[in-house]
């Protein structure tokens, strides 16, 4: 008999080489999928090559505020993930472009080719919150249900890695400040998650393993305050640093200056997102729309961590550890 090699899936992820984007795409590399990676500046994409076999991984250019390029980049797929997201506006990158319109772009092209599609978007997507990010990564969930009503949506909490902009943000900070500041006071609530589960989830849902037409809420393993994450970070990188307590108003004022910065240290749109809670919700839990319901066990801060914060220690790789 003639054995019939069937032609494995060809995935095409948008923001495939941005830092959930790189986890992303090793997950589906291992699974053995063919990968079309969709990006700006496919020519600044190589770093993905060595996560998969030679050829398993094609970058191509697309800007989902071109709409043809978009259609061309999911010609012949099976599945699309739209990992595209922007923290500040910048340029031509503004909230609704990116989340709102980018997200039915990349929802309509998935339809015409009649691909599966994976939205991810982030916890707190509101289309009443006060913060313009949270109204259009709503709308932008909504854009894409109203258009492919089995997509699988994604809403993690703050995600943490290697790579991420939010622990080795602070911690450069820490090498040269004698103290950080805690806007708000710093009792909002995160729920951290680890990118490789994130990555592990969104992969999930290209197997058919995670339901369609439905929200999940990503979140690590610990609820803690943003006091308690730059406590824990501190910690990793044993060094001690004072935290000051930033009021609303303040930190407002704040953000109003920096956010004229090139790539700005904090907005004004991220202080009026910081005025909420960023943790799963209690009906996700209780509908099983989170890692655990996925079968995944979520990685703690206090696993990862120390397995890449150690370069912002006073020595390094060369601290001697102290003992408790």
């Amino acid at each position: 008999m003639t054995e019939i090699l069937q032609t494995p899936k060809l995935v095409v992820v948008f923001g495939g080489s941005g830092f959930v984007g790189r986890h992303v795409v090793r997950a589906l590399a291992r699974r053995g999928y063919r990968i079309r990676v969709a990006c700006r500046r496919p020519d600044l994409a190589g770093h993905l090559q060595p996560l998969g076999n030679v050829g398993q991984i094609q970058a191509v250019q697309a800007n989902l505020r071109f709409r043809k390029s978009v259609d061309q980049a999911v010609i012949g797929a099976d599945h699309i993930i739209n990992l595209v997201g922007i923290l500040h506006e910048g340029g031509r990158q503004k909230f609704g472009s990116v989340h709102e319109f980018g997200a039915r772009a990349v929802a309509e092209a998935a339809r015409n080719a009649g691909a599966g599609l994976t939205h991810v978007s982030a916890i707190g997507a509101d289309t009443q919150s006060p913060s313009a990010y949270a109204r259009t990564k709503a709308r932008g969930e909504k854009a894409v249900l109203e258009t492919v009503s089995g997509a699988t949506i994604f809403r993690p909490s703050v995600i943490f890695g290697p790579e991420d902009g939010f622990f080795n943000r602070f911690a450069a900070m820490s090498r040269y400040s004698p103290a950080l500041p805690l806007v708000g006071g710093g009792e909002t609530k995160f729920q951290p998650v680890y990118v490789g589960d994130v990555a592990e989830a969104v992969a999930l849902s290209v197997d058919g393993a995670a339901a369609g037409g439905r929200v999940y809420e990503l979140g690590g393993p610990v609820v803690a305050s943003f006091r308690q994450c730059l406590e824990e970070m501190l910690a990793v990188i044993e060094r001690k640093r004072l935290l000051v307590p930033l009021p609303w108003w303040v930190s407002k004022l704040a953000a109003t200056f920096l956010g004229l910065l090139p790539s700005p240290l904090l907005t004004t749109d991220q202080v009026a997102q910081l005025r909420s809670d960023n943790v799963v919700s209690e009906q996700a839990e209780a509908e099983g729309r989170t890692l655990a319901g996925l079968g995944i066990e979520a990685q703690s801060m206090a696993t990862i961590l120390p397995s890449y914060l150690w370069r912002f220690r006073a020595s390094g790789q060369f601290q001697r550890r102290q003992t408790a």
